[in-house]
């Protein structure tokens, strides 16, 4: 018995000495310095460290619902007639990264916007967004043309020693509705474009930038009576003993050719901000495509050179109350009408669009149009005028009211001019080829009726009101007014006589008298819950 103790007294300790042995053999795992989130105080609330990088970053977001009502007078089949509600859901990610360098702070900022929106024209679905591809719509049957998604990349650009690059809001642009919820003064306002821009600060609050930036974005249509998505313009040709004996068409789709050079100054101080903008912005369009009886071959139209200009001053004015504030701001442009604004209200980057629906005759934004005679491009001139003031009745309450009034006109001649085509080619055709674009035939009835290319006005007026109970949140209330309107002259009531462009011969010979008017106007109100953080 003592020999088998001894045995496994042996057996165990042999066993830990082995045992022993291994645990040396493995390593030791050390837990590494936790690395907490540190706040970054240098640039504001709500900056902290990236973790392992002197790098801080603000993340922020925005929630809000609207709701709205627009005057609507009409269920005419096709124009989506008859809706007065819409309904917007949005949503807003920022992320704001800030690094101290030894040529000053290094920025890169980020905006993703997104929502569903439904309803009328100008308070849910936008068909500006849907035109500049910020926007896609639904093909249901009771969804078409009135509900959209939104997934926009609104901001993405980096700031650094004076250099900014990237998708921004346009240097040209001063007031950008800033006081308002509906966006409904006429006012330029591109919030969204690709831009390459160098700031210069000469101290005093004074600057100077020059911005080099994407035209696509401030583009409206050359004019094309075809209208549709591949738009052309008639110009006279075959010309025998000095009359054209036939014509061919001008591709009126502008390409991506020169940028649009922007140029400001602007001043910073206690009692607000001042800025004066200029810009240049190119017009061109395609090549000629023969058309009917054409026997001789017609010069290429050549780019013309839009310009714009605009000033503005906000006044801050705490001598009536904490946080009160006036901007004043006007903008005129030859050729380039998106620097103005004036199609803010009744939506851009179209030739004619209408956010009144049943609207009693459509306006025309169009850029420039081309002389049939000679090819060349002639352009448009457009101005508009804006003030906004804002009022805090208390900490909790502030409204703003808001006003504004544009006119647009087309180069003189421009619609004598295409009224001459569209009597050769409706001749030659048979018919008029160019729908509700028509100008009709110089001296007949229908040509003092028509829509196209009449010089027009807008007017805007609207106040708000909007409670903020806690920090961040704001429950906001706006109504507002727009007229459009014929400068001189009336035009066919489309509303009322919906079928007269395809009765001109009627119109001319006085066996169909159409409906006319000199203007139209809407109302809209609308109501916002925000929420920013």
């Amino acid at each position: 018995m003592r020999l088998v103790a001894y045995a496994l007294l042996g057996s165990t300790v042999a066993c830990a000495a082995s045992g022993s042995a291994r645990a040396a053999d493995l390593p030791v795992r050390k837990a590494g310095p936790l690395e907490y989130v540190r706040v970054c105080s240098a640039y504001g609330a709500g900056f902290f460290y990236v973790p392992g990088t002197d790098t801080c970053l603000r993340v922020s977001g925005r929630a809000r619902f609207e709701g709205g009502y627009i005057t609507n007078y009409t269920r005419q089949a096709g124009t989506n007639g008859g809706d007065t509600s819409g309904y917007r859901g949005l949503l807003r990610i920022n992320l704001d990264a800030r690094t101290q360098t030894a040529y000053g702070t290094l920025r890169a900022f980020v905006r993703l916007d997104a929502g569903s929106r439904a309803g009328a024209a100008g308070v849910g679905r936008s068909g500006t967004q849907e035109r500049l591809g910020l926007a896609y719509i639904a093909t249901g049957a009771d969804e078409n043309g009135r509900v959209q998604q939104v997934m926009h990349v609104d901001k993405a650009f980096i700031q650094f020693a004076g250099l900014t690059a990237g998708r921004a809001s346009s240097f040209f642009d001063f007031y950008a509705h800033d006081l308002e919820l509906s966006n409904a003064t006429a006012g330029s306002d591109v919030a969204s474009t690709n831009l390459l821009a160098y700031t210069a600060t000469f101290g005093g609050g004074l600057s100077a930038t020059l911005s080099v930036e994407d035209p696509v974005f401030r583009r409206t249509p050359i004019f094309a009576p075809s209208g549709g998505i591949a738009p052309v313009a008639p110009v006279l040709a075959g010309y025998m003993r000095g009359v054209p004996s036939g014509f061919a068409n001008i591709d009126s789709i502008q390409r991506e050719r020169l940028p649009d050079i922007v140029g400001v100054l602007r001043l910073d101080q206690a009692w607000g901000s001042a800025q004066i903008s200029a810009a240049t912005h190119e017009l061109n369009v395609g090549n000629i495509a023969l058309g009917t009886g054409t026997n001789a071959a017609v010069a290429h139209t050549t780019s013309a050179q839009g310009w714009a200009v605009q000033g503005g001053v906000k006044l801050n004015a705490p001598f009536d109350a904490p946080g009160d504030v006036l901007y004043l701001q006007g903008a005129y442009a030859d050729g380039a009408q998106f620097y103005t604004g004036y199609s803010t209200f009744s939506g851009s980057a179209g030739q004619s669009p209408a956010t009144i629906q049943g609207q009693k005759f459509q306006q025309f934004f169009s850029d420039a149009t081309i002389d049939p005679v000679t090819g060349q491009l002639q352009t448009s001139q457009s101005f508009t005028a804006v003030a906004s003031y804002l009022h805090s009745w208390s900490p909790d309450w502030r409204s703003a009211v808001f006003g504004s009034y544009g006119e647009q006109s087309f180069g003189r001649g421009a619609r004598l001019a295409q009224g001459a085509a569209f009597n050769l080619v409706s001749s030659l055709a048979g018919s008029n080829p160019f729908g509700a674009n028509a100008v009709g035939a110089p001296g007949t009835r229908f040509y003092q009726l028509s829509q196209a290319l009449r010089d027009t006005y807008q007017f805007v007026a609207g106040a708000s009101l909007i409670w903020s109970p806690v920090k961040d949140l704001d429950i906001g209330l706006e109504g507002y007014y727009t007229q459009i309107g014929l400068k001189s002259g009336r035009a066919i009531d489309l509303d009322k006589s919906p079928t007269a462009y395809a009765n001109i011969a009627g119109i001319n010979a006085g066996t169909f008298v159409p409906r006319t008017a000199t203007q139209d106007s809407v109302s809209q109100i609308r109501f916002r819950v925000q929420r920013d953080f």
